[in-house]
């Protein structure tokens, strides 16, 4: 008889990191899936027909009464299902799967710091989530950092002492290389575009990198810069100076979310992420994966996959003169065919989503036994 295991994450847009591997698991486990409610569950559980999908409603933010009732929920669904593990990714499904699990006496349970929020945070909402991410550590029986830069967080802040390890290289999903890849059509180098995908709030830096874009514009006429995602106004919103700039730059082209970016990823010069925190940016291995040099800020996850000099710049993070400044260089083609030479290369070596997925397995058949 195949053993249950649960995989969960806060919001179920964010199954899509498990979304590759489900069939890959079902061949061992029994696979269940949990998350909120949400329109996304209906391609879900089209692609996967024989998965059990659960909804219990969790907040991303903290609403401690409401976080209440989802942990009861979570307690009871554990309680009936019984799984032989629950692996939980995100910060509130970490919390909240973790301490559920735990009550419910589930064997293994694990979960996936694939970023830190603390780090960046100050007073007391530091020390709050400094003190949930303990809990979801003292819940867990095995923790995996996502990259190296989350685990020495995790460790030299005291969060846990238990033995972590990172998977492989890091990264959670890996790519497909032969999905992400240079179409090999020539690019026009009568202007150089830069891209920025991620949301368009705070912590992705998006203020810092409109200033510094604005400012080599001015200089450099022959220049663009394109960002792909969406705003979130009351989480985490940009200065109105910045969406002011946005509106009346046209050399700004903000094209919203997109389904697939390799077309946009495939039309730029050049990638920029200008992220304040992040676990392990994916964006960075796409846009690596499609050949492009890359301007990242010195932050866990793109500082382990870009190489200051090698395949791309690192710049200190909330820094617009040091954005500025790489922008700049980036214009001179030579050092952009340079960067670009070894962009797909050290991806490929480190990242391809067979590699990351045999990671995964053996660390399962490792556990579960």
């Amino acid at each position: 008889m195949k053993k249950k295991i649960i995989r969960a994450c806060t919001v179920p847009q964010s199954l899509t990191f498990v979304d590759d591997m489900i069939a890959h698991l079902q061949r061992d486990y029994e696979v269940v899936l949990l998350s909120s409610p949400g329109s996304e569950w209906e391609a879900m559980r089209r692609r996967h027909p024989d998965v059990k999908c659960i909804e219990v409603a969790m907040e991303r933010h903290i609403a401690p009464l409401n976080d209440l009732k989802a942990l009861w929920r979570l307690w009871r669904t554990l309680a009936h299902e019984k799984p032989h593990m629950v692996h939980s990714m995100t910060p509130k499904a970490g919390l909240l799967c973790m301490l559920a699990a735990w009550l419910a006496r589930v064997p293994v349970r694990v979960h996936t710091f694939t970023g830190l929020v603390f780090p960046t945070a100050a007073g007391l909402k530091r020390k709050v989530l400094m003190a949930t991410d303990w809990l979801t550590c003292a819940c867990a029986t095995h923790i995996i950092p996502e990259g190296e830069g989350v685990k020495r967080d995790l460790l030299s802040n005291g969060i846990t002492r238990k033995p972590i390890k990172v998977l492989g290289h890091g990264n959670v999903k890996g790519i497909d290389l032969d999905h992400y890849k240079p179409s090999g059509e020539p690019k026009s180098d009568d202007v150089c575009t830069f891209i920025a995908i991620g949301r368009l709030v705070r912590d992705k830096g998006i203020n810092e990198l409109v200033e510094a874009f604005v400012r080599l514009n001015r200089e450099q006429p022959a220049t663009r810069l394109v960002l792909v995602g969406t705003e979130e106004r009351e989480l985490d919103p940009l200065s109105p100076e910045t969406l002011r700039l946005i509106a009346e730059t046209p050399a700004i082209e903000a094209v919203g979310h997109q389904s697939d970016v390799r077309p946009w990823l495939d039309a730029a010069h050049v990638a920029v992420l200008a992220s304040y925190r992040e676990g392990f940016p994916n964006v960075v291995i796409e846009a690596g994966a499609m050949g492009l040099p890359q301007i990242v800020t010195d932050i866990n996850g793109a500082n382990e996959i870009v190489v200051d000099g090698v395949n791309g710049v690192i710049v200190p993070p909330r820094d617009a003169e040091a954005l500025y400044e790489a922008m700049r260089r980036m214009l001179d083609k030579g050092l952009r065919d340079r960067l670009a030479a070894r962009a797909r290369e050290m991806i490929a070596s480190r990242y391809d989503h067979n590699y990351v997925r045999r990671c995964l397995l053996d660390f399962y058949r490792e556990i579960l036994v």
